[in-house]
């Protein structure tokens, strides 16, 4: 009997054990306008929240719509506006002023600029990925995800996943795969539903692509209780799960603008984000509201 009450509370403390390493405090999250939009990040946050409500991570969006690793642009992208953003431009700001602790980067939608598969843009990914994943070594982050890209109607998002995958093992990348979920998701949809699609224009993903996005990455983290079929299904254990989720959003949405506008970008026409100073202000306001709640006090 006292072997079996240390194996239960050695299973229940490997159960609580959170997947960041222990001192973890930012989170980063670097991509285009898929993260910008940032359901998924989120659904994450919240999910950890009312999963490890002893640990207080800052989930910091730092997506930048039309942005690609490559450093490429199509001629005329935004009507000639402006060329797509090139993430090497403000990555060292980002990172010298987040100092983060973990780090997820999501890639590559743009960054085959919709055409039909290329050598000479996928090298030019392939190139932006390594010059990523180095800058973030260097930074001392403690852990460094990349994320495959999300699903589109072309052949080119499918070997770009591929090749990050295949770094794994060559490498020793930690790769989350969203890719395959997705497309799979996507398939069984249209078996049904011929034009059953996960984002309206092909490109951004809605409500349900998010949360496959987010569920994929728990699941890659090892959170088995992430297995429902949407984030507030995931949040069902807590009471308040909703509230949580719905306050994460609301902080969210007014804190991934004052960061970019903290650190910089060259992306015409993005919403002016209000002073960090002010918003870290809001973000302790929220903040509170969020911990009443996980704790089932009044708001």
């Amino acid at each position: 009997m006292l072997l079996l009450a240390l194996l239960t509370a050695s299973l229940a403390q490997a159960q609580d054990k959170p997947p960041f390493p222990e001192g973890t405090k930012r989170v980063l999250f670097l991509g285009n306008s898929i993260t910008y939009a940032g359901r998924y990040i989120s659904d994450l946050e919240a999910y950890f929240i009312t999963r490890y409500p002893g640990r207080q991570y800052a989930f910091i969006n730092l997506g930048l719509p039309s942005e690609t690793v490559s450093g490429l642009s199509e001629p005329g992208h935004a009507e000639g506006r402006f060329p797509r953003p090139d993430l090497h431009e403000r990555l060292g700001r980002v990172l010298g002023r987040v100092k983060p602790d973990v780090v997820f980067a999501c890639y590559g939608m743009n960054d085959g600029i919709y055409l039909p598969f290329d050598e000479g843009r996928f090298a030019a990914f392939r190139s932006g990925v390594r010059r990523l994943h180095a800058a973030l070594e260097k930074s001392g982050a403690k852990r460094i995800i990349l994320l495959t890209p999300p699903v589109h109607d072309d052949a080119a998002l499918g070997k770009y996943s591929q090749w990050l995958l295949g770094q794994r093992d060559s490498l020793g990348w930690e790769v989350a795969d969203i890719h395959t979920p997705m497309t799979r998701r996507l398939e069984t949809g249209r078996l049904a539903q011929p034009g059953f699609r996960l984002a309206a224009d092909g490109v951004h993903p809605g409500e349900e692509g998010h949360w496959l996005m987010a569920r994929a990455v728990l699941l890659y983290l090892g959170e088995e209780a992430a297995r429902a079929p949407d984030a507030l299904s995931a949040l069902g254990s807590h009471p308040r799960g909703a509230e949580i989720h719905q306050l994460v959003s609301q902080r969210q949405a007014f804190m991934k603008d004052a960061w970019l506008r903290e650190t910089g970008f060259r992306r015409p026409g993005m919403a002016p984000g209000i002073p960090l100073s002010e918003a870290e202000r809001r973000y302790g306001e929220i903040e509170a509201r969020i911990r009443a709640a996980v704790k089932g006090t009044a708001p």
